[in-house]
């Protein structure tokens, strides 16, 4: 029902929001018309109702670069990072006064590898994905290797809760708190896990496949129950609707460069290079996607290779995230 009033969307009606961002991988949206967006100058970039831009960063002990992937808003407006680092991750609290301080750096005895995204629940749980083991984490591109994980902090600890998973990207608690959807990058695939009361998660199912040239990475949920997935190296917005239908919202791809990424997909050999170069006549990689404007029908995308946030006009409202009015302007 939903998915047919969700029209297709031409990307040169695409806007952008913002300048000078550096690899702004993860965008939030708020309600007093606030998005702030991961940022490889070393932490998160607001951009400001009235347009200004304000930059929140710091580095982490011993000159290590914060290189946050994902990021998640506190109810008092500091950030949950997690940080992509070279060979560690983890998740890192940054302040807006550029206070940082460790959230999480280890789990079950394990330093955590380069860390993908961090959420937080409307119970306060924080859920945080890490892609692959891999070193490099190149060697995860491959439906062959599927050892990414999630991790639960709570009031109980840390611990993982789900294993063995095709490149964990965005991970998302549906709106009743029955259900954890997780995209699985290069598995081609979102899930789904039930949530036990005590943070639990059992029953995965496969929501949605994906084919040639689709790379399930960000998700949101929308009013209507259903997930929007963007896609890597395609830039497309796919909106998956409760029955599993898709509807392909937007695409900005090259066919050439994408022909030649499944090319090494399928033969194992895909690397950073079919990443770092995935750019159509607009967008830029795009990674993720957040619902915001007073009516929660503008869709700003995060990307790994443009330097602002693009945005269009939705037929379907989002579902106001648990920070939508936390961190006021």
């Amino acid at each position: 029902m939903g998915a047919t009033r969700q029209q297709a969307v031409d990307p040169a009606t695409v806007r952008f929001v913002g300048s000078g961002l550096v690899r702004p991988e993860c965008v939030l949206a708020t309600a007093d018309g606030s998005l702030y967006a991961a940022d490889w100058r070393g932490g998160v970039a607001h951009l400001l109702p009235d347009g200004r831009q304000a930059l929140y960063r710091s580095a982490l002990p011993a000159g290590r670069p914060l290189r946050p992937n994902g990021v998640a808003m506190r109810q008092d407006g500091s950030f949950l990072l997690a940080d992509l680092g070279e060979t560690l991750g983890g998740v890192f609290h940054l302040r807006r006064d550029g206070t940082v301080r460790p959230f999480l750096e280890s789990v079950e005895g394990v330093d955590l590898p380069p860390s993908n995204y961090v959420a937080i629940d409307p119970l306060g749980r924080t859920w945080i994905t890490v892609s692959t083991r891999q070193v490099p984490r190149a060697r995860g591109y491959t439906a062959a290797v599927a050892d990414g994980f999630v991790v639960l902090a709570d009031a109980r600890g840390a611990r993982i809760v789900a294993d063995g998973l095709g490149y964990t990207n965005e991970a998302l608690v549906s709106p009743d708190g029955a259900w954890l959807y997780v995209n699985e990058t290069f598995s081609r695939r979102l899930s789904r896990f039930r949530i036990a009361p005590d943070g639990a998660l059992s029953g995965k199912e496969v929501v949605a496949t994906f084919g040639h040239g689709t790379y399930p990475d960000g998700l949101a949920l929308d009013a209507e129950g259903g997930v929007w997935i963007t896609s890597i190296v395609s830039n497309r917005v796919i909106r998956v609707d409760r029955d599993g239908a898709q509807t392909l919202v937007i695409e900005d791809a090259d066919p050439a460069h994408v022909d030649w990424a499944e090319q090494a997909y399928r033969a194992g050999t895909m690397g950073r290079q079919h990443l770092d170069k995935a750019a159509g006549k607009v967008l830029r990689n795009v990674s993720s996607l957040a619902f915001g404007g007073p009516d929660l029908r503008t869709a700003y995308l995060g990307c790994l290779l443009g330097d602002a946030i693009a945005c269009f006009r939705t037929g379907v409202a989002g579902h106001p995230p648990v920070h939508w009015s936390w961190g006021t302007a």
